[in-house]
């Protein structure tokens, strides 16, 4: 199987943002793969134990985006691409990696269901409609036999049931499978792996005018200390709690 993997670097999941004149300072950050496209590297690399052939990696972003690639290499990808140059939003994106894949030989394409930084979850079905694949998201369960996947997706607590014929894009959500730790051993050998690199403009995007602007960027309020309620009876807390909540509130 050619199984292809769209993934993102996105900042650690611990990691305090910090904004100056409305952009995320990015000096020092700790950058990480996007959770969800490890699911989607996971699935990958079973894929390919299962039925053989080969997983390659794409992303897209500055130099400092390989060591998510590595990191997928040493989960077991066999192949990393990364796609320098390119700006914009998802809709940028999408049209980007198409380009990039519109030419490839392709069984199946994985994502992650959303990136933790903006949890937009667009680029993976904007790119199947360019692809024009067939796509199922939320994916939390998939089979694949012959040509055909037989395929559970996540929806709102419940479950829908799906098949669908090869090639098709799928996105990953949380339960499709444990993510393996990489080994030392192929950590070591990640990091003597060859990553392609393209530039954006060696792929002939005609249009690469993002869709949407960010018009500014802020952080919630701090949160307040608790307030206590002292009172010996459960009326008086009652009427405090009452009183409380017409002060700092207009519901009544």
């Amino acid at each position: 199987m050619n199984i292809w993997v769209c993934m993102k670097q996105t900042f650690d999941t611990e990691e305090k943002i910090r904004l100056e004149n409305g952009n995320i300072v990015e000096d020092q950050a700790n950058w990480i793969i996007n959770p969800y496209d490890e699911y989607a590297v996971e699935e990958a690399v079973r894929l390919r134990e299962q039925f053989g052939g080969e997983v390659t990696v794409v992303t897209i972003g500055p130099e400092r985006v390989e060591t998510a690639l590595r990191h997928a290499l040493a989960m077991g990808a066999d192949k990393a691409v990364r796609i320098s140059g390119a700006e914009g939003d998802e809709y940028v994106i999408s049209k980007t990696l198409a380009h990039y894949l519109k030419d490839k030989d392709i069984d199946i394409i994985l994502t992650g269901n959303q990136s933790i930084d903006n949890g937009a979850g667009q680029v993976g079905v904007r790119l199947a409609e360019e692809l024009m694949l067939p796509h199922v998201t939320s994916v939390i369960q998939l089979a694949v036999e012959s040509d055909r996947v037989h395929i559970e997706r996540d929806v709102e607590g419940d479950v829908y049931k799906i098949e669908s014929k090869l090639p098709i894009l799928i996105t990953c959500q949380q339960g499709l499978n444990e993510p393996r730790y990489p080994s030392l051993p192929n950590i070591m050998k990640a990091k003597k792996k060859p990553i392609e690199t393209i530039r954006f403009e060696e792929l002939g995007v005609l249009d690469s005018t993002p869709k949407t602007e960010t018009v500014s960027r802020y952080l919630p309020p701090k949160r307040q200390a608790c307030r206590f309620i002292d009172h010996q009876d459960s009326n008086g807390a009652a009427h405090a709690l009452v009183n409380i909540l017409f002060e700092k509130t207009s519901i009544f």
